[in-house]
């Protein structure tokens, strides 16, 4: 039988802004290579960023939050499946999807744990430690345990956020699936095409600027680390890239001290495989980072931190170098910039790491397969 599947999503899908876009789009080819039916719906008012789902086949629905159209809408839909983007929709949508289609398997696509990465924000601004125990006490975290106790299935993209949900929350592991990102392996004809060493300059920083992590990342490497390593390679420069940079973020762009502020770019894997590295020293945060898989795809070193990396590399050596030192941070920068066998074996890793975490194709089919499965003990329990 032929599966309808709503999208209940906390924005419009834009793949070039975010990594959660770029996820999101992955899920839905997943879908549509089943031949599924695909809605997408969402509150939010549509961007000039967004792309039109209606070119890969999926129908496009705009809703409203508290409105009881939502009930006729989703009544005439009667999809087997509603995914809801971050717990937020599930707790707006949920009950509305239980009492007008209780025999749909509810699925939360968690993009990261906002309680995790909100934690992680208040406790740097703080000045404080970041403890479990200030983790469990955090009303998101009450909130968004119970959105994943409330639905049949929900996506974790981390495994540092799966021993989390089963460890220290005690969440069932039938509950929680762990889903990475969906990338294509990197065959020996791409490695050939990527641009040599000796043809590459430059570092880069990507990232959505409403995003407080890439904000805070690039105001530490203004202060701090830049000055470092330009001090090291005058002839270097930073390329900043991100979506919605804010007049703070502007402000910081000087070209003498080759520090550009570049902003949102249409291409960001352009960007990345002209760039020689890319620089990500995030001190908090949650998930897996798309700028940083983003340069395993372009043959790309990167040099970032335990929370940039975390959760992203198993126990495979890291494509680059991770550090909680920024001098320590700076130096590796300047070694991957000048050292060509060094940039050449942390390019290896990367191809390592992408073939074996991230292949779609292997994680795409058990992630299918899952799903079904979990619709048949439904199925069984409704008869």
């Amino acid at each position: 039988m032929k599966q309808k599947v709503l999208i209940i999503g906390y924005v419009w899908v834009e793949p070039n802004s975010s990594a959660a876009g770029g996820r999101m789009l992955q899920i839905i080819a997943q879908f549509l290579n089943q031949n599924w039916d695909v809605t997408f719906a969402s509150t939010a008012q549509k961007g000039e960023k967004a792309i039109d789902l209606k070119k890969i086949g999926v129908e496009e629905k705009a809703i409203a939050l508290n409105s009881s159209s939502f009930d006729e809408f989703i009544k005439e839909l009667s999809p087997q499946m509603v995914m809801f983007d971050r717990f937020m929709m599930e707790e707006q949508f949920g009950w509305r999807v239980a009492d007008f289609c209780p025999n749909a398997i509810k699925i939360l696509d968690t993009e990261d744990l906002h309680c995790l990465r909100k934690t992680r924000e208040i406790c740097h601004k703080k000045n404080q430690e970041f403890t479990k125990e200030s983790l469990l006490n955090s009303d998101i975290a009450k909130r968004e345990i119970a959105s994943i106790l409330r639905c049949d299935l929900s996506l974790m993209i981390s495994t540092y956020e799966m021993d989390l949900l089963k460890n220290l929350f005690n969440i069932d592991e039938s509950l929680i699936y762990y889903l990475p990102f969906l990338l294509p392996k990197i065959e020996e004809h791409q490695i050939k095409n990527w641009i040599s060493f000796e043809k590459r300059k430059h570092f880069t920083m990507i990232g959505n600027f409403l995003h407080a992590p890439n904000v805070d990342a690039v105001l530490l490497l203004k202060k701090s680390i830049w000055k470092q390593i330009k001090k090291q390679l005058p002839e270097a420069e930073l390329h900043v890239y991100g979506a919605y940079p804010t007049q703070q973020i502007l402000e910081l762009h000087n070209k003498k001290e080759g520090f550009l502020i570049k902003g949102y770019t249409k291409n960001p894997i352009e960007v990345v495989r002209n760039c020689k590295a890319v620089l990500a020293p995030l001190r908090f945060g949650a998930g897996i980072k798309g700028k940083l898989t983003e340069a395993m795809i372009c043959g790309t070193p990167s040099i970032t931190t335990s929370i940039g990396a975390e959760g992203m590399h198993e126990d495979f050596p890291w494509n680059g170098f991770i550090t909680d030192d920024f001098d320590v941070f700076a130096n590796k920068a300047v070694a991957i910039y000048k050292e060509k066998e060094v940039w050449q074996e942390s390019q290896e890793k990367g191809i390592t790491i992408l073939n074996t975490i991230y292949d779609k194709e292997k994680i795409g089919t058990k992630f299918i397969a899952h799903l079904l499965k979990i619709k048949d003990k439904i199925n069984i329990l409704l008869l």
